[in-house]
């Protein structure tokens, strides 16, 4: 990876406390993990032949309540990243104000090249091998980059396993019929879209009528283009791994999201009058530079860099993705203007709905979509309203509205715990 991503958050918590002017032993338990745990994975592939994979996870702070946040298998999963990943899920659930600490796993591997048996075999190695520092109490993961409810369900079963008795709470984002949450898959989302829509509401304009582009069509960013769309925003450029599709008259948002959960290639769009196709790497960087009001990058941390960010047109920003922007870059866009509303409080709808799962997981009881989804815009709507009255009072950026809001409660629970 080109920029080790820990260094970004230890650049934005620095400017946070300063702007606070806050004394750096009221900060310095955030700049350093609780824990990291580094395993070893050998796996018996279908041919015969034995892989060993790297797996991580790191525990960053537990002021608030056990560590939480996702696991993902990528390719280019690193400790640093997950590092960083674990330190944004602290600020995030500060910031969404609910009772969790920050938590992160990783596996380095393309899932795309193993089979479902060995997927399953290799999830349920990670779980054994991270069986001791996780639990219902402890640290609860999640789905992330690459990883589903199935997974999860699988890490589940086999935590209950070695727990005697079945577990549902040890893990969140897990298929309905296994405990997980109705309105869960499609939290971070919507997640997204409630916080463009209260923001900019917050800084009087209003989201309806808006040029959107969305960089990730997996599930944060199909779903999220789904709901700008149904907000009366017009769709006019989205992306996945095969390239970026454009269309200044408008793309549909609901085939966005069959196509995601068909896992069918946007390169496979049957292309109408006015739409264009860009392959690969070049498409995704058209898209960050695309002409449009809101730009939602939902895929990968570093898109938007010091090399690319004079180009960025977009008025506003929503972070779908974690740590997209670097902190040189958000430096820039804060001086040209551009509002950017931070993935620690953009995309946070994910984790919030993980807990009301957890919630109900602990209560052996199941609330109705439509209750999940009404208290999502409670909390959300709550969080963005704390973000931007701190960003006002500071006269700062978003980001370190939302930064500051995260240290508030942060530094009140530490000088409580003593």
């Amino acid at each position: 990876m080109s920029q080790n991503p820990y260094l970004n958050y230890l650049a934005t918590l620095t400017r946070a406390a300063e702007r606070m002017q806050l004394d750096e032993s009221e900060i310095v338990r955030l700049r350093y993990p609780e824990r990291q745990v580094q395993v070893s994975l050998p796996i018996r592939m279908d041919d015969g032949s034995l892989r060993v994979f790297e797996g991580y996870r790191v525990q960053h702070n537990s002021l608030r309540g056990p560590y939480k946040g996702g696991i993902r298998f990528h390719q280019n999963a690193d400790i640093n990243e997950v590092k960083a990943l674990a330190a944004w899920m602290t600020m995030k659930c500060a910031v969404a104000n609910i009772p969790y600490g920050g938590g992160k796993g990783g596996v380095t591997v393309d899932p795309s090249t193993l089979s479902q048996t060995e997927l399953e075999r290799l999830t349920r190695a990670y779980a054994n091998a991270v069986y001791d520092v996780v639990g219902p109490f402890t640290d609860i993961p999640a789905p992330d980059v690459n990883t589903n409810g199935g997974i999860m369900a699988w890490f589940c079963d086999e935590y209950s396993k070695r727990n005697g008795h079945l577990t549902p709470e040890v893990v969140t984002g897990k298929p309905v019929p296994f405990g997980g949450s109705l309105g869960r898959e499609e939290a971070t989302g919507r997640g997204v879209v409630i916080a463009a829509k209260e923001t900019l509401k917050s800084f009087g304009e209003e989201l309806a009528g808006k040029r959107v582009a969305v960089q990730g069509n997996g599930n944060v960013g199909s779903v999220a283009t789904m709901l700008f769309e149904k907000e009366g925003c017009k769709i006019v450029a989205v992306s996945d791994v095969s390239g970026a599709l454009f269309c200044a008259q408008g793309i549909p948002g609901e085939k966005m999201r069959q196509y995601a959960l068909s896992r069918t290639l946007l390169k496979n769009y049957p292309l109408s009058e006015g739409m264009t196709f860009i392959p690969g790497a070049e498409g995704n960087a058209a898209l960050l530079t695309v002409d449009t009001d809101i730009l939602v990058p939902a895929a990968l941390e570093n898109q938007i860099t010091a090399e690319n960010v004079a180009k960025v047109q977009a008025k506003y920003i929503v972070e779908g993705a974690n740590g997209p922007t670097t902190a040189e870059a958000d430096v820039a866009l804060e001086e040209r203007g551009i509002m950017l509303i931070p993935d620690i409080l953009a995309n946070s709808g994910g984790v919030i709905v993980s807990y009301f799962e957890w919630v109900q997981n602990l209560g052996r009881y199941m609330w109705s979509e439509e209750e999940v989804n009404a208290k999502l815009a409670v909390q959300m709507g709550n969080a963005v309203a704390s973000v931007c009255a701190n960003a006002k009072k500071y006269n700062s950026s978003l980001r370190m509205g939302a930064y500051i809001t995260a240290l508030e409660r942060l530094t009140v629970a530490q000088k409580l715990r003593g």
